[in-house]
């Protein structure tokens, strides 16, 4: 018997309801699939119902991966490494659909890694449908003045649309989790912000939400040494909060401080 590893935050989804919501949200058939942390293969088994054209499975567990190799055979690619260590473009010429019951411990760092890295010409996935713990859910599809928005909502929402699917009960997992978990679903966008470097969005909203409490005075300084060009340029109030500015400032931001 497979034993649940707490340092790889492992919590494998055995509800089958849930698990056959999750493989209808989108077209499989004949599609790419990629799944990120498939653990023991439950949500594989029903993904394969729906006869993928191909199914690369990322498992960091040496035993998990010796499992599912024993499950599947040759119905799967397996690759035993870590996500945070592979470039997915180069896994396929089609595009993924992507299913992810991301580690919580990790899912933000891979969420950003694949947002900061998108080649702005082409994605590499047509659809990510991912688990979050549910506190983080949240944060991301939060909207400007809500005391959740902040980097994350800021990140996420440049490049993708952002559907929240349902929340899901600890009593859906083995081991049960001690915090609910929400399903969300990622497109691309057609049109988004173009950056010279991605990387400067990151420092913008690490800037700003650093001191999220404080008004945007300081955060303003240290980004753009006083000058006011920017602040009546945009229209801002800087007795507000970092919260208190929508995306789409943020972005202008970062077009406005990668011309200094």
């Amino acid at each position: 018997m497979i034993k649940a590893k707490k340092s790889l935050g492992q919590n494998f989804l055995i509800d089958s309801n849930i698990l056959k919501k999750i493989v209808s949200i989108t077209e499989i058939k004949n599609k790419s699939v990629l799944e990120i942390g498939p653990g023991t293969g439950n949500l594989t088994e029903y993904i394969l119902k729906h006869h993928p054209k191909k199914i690369f499975l990322i498992e960091k567990d040496k035993n998990l991966a010796f499992l599912l190799k024993e499950k599947f055979k040759d119905k799967v690619h397996i690759i035993n490494d870590d996500v945070l260590k592979i470039n997915e473009k180069n896994l396929d010429n089609d595009k993924l659909i992507v299913f992810g019951n991301l580690p919580y411990n990790i899912s933000t760092e891979i969420l950003a890694k694949w947002i900061l890295n998108l080649n702005d010409k082409s994605f590499w996935f047509d659809e990510l449908i991912l688990m979050f713990q549910k506190e983080v859910a949240d944060r991301i599809v939060s909207r400007f003045n809500s005391s959740k928005f902040g980097r994350l909502s800021i990140l996420a929402n440049w490049k993708l649309n952002i559907n929240k699917i349902l929340d899901i009960k600890p009593t859906s997992f083995s081991p049960k989790p001690k915090v609910e978990s929400s399903l969300l679903l990622f497109r691309p966008k057609k049109n988004f912000y173009q950056f010279r470097n991605p990387r400067n969005l990151e420092k913008i909203t690490r800037i700003f939400f650093n001191q999220r409490r404080k008004k945007l005075k300081t955060p303003f300084k240290i980004l753009f040494n006083d000058n006011d060009y920017v602040v009546k340029k945009l229209k801002i109030d800087l007795n507000l909060r970092p919260h208190n500015l929508n995306q789409e400032i943020y972005y202008e931001l970062t077009k406005e401080y990668e011309k200094l």
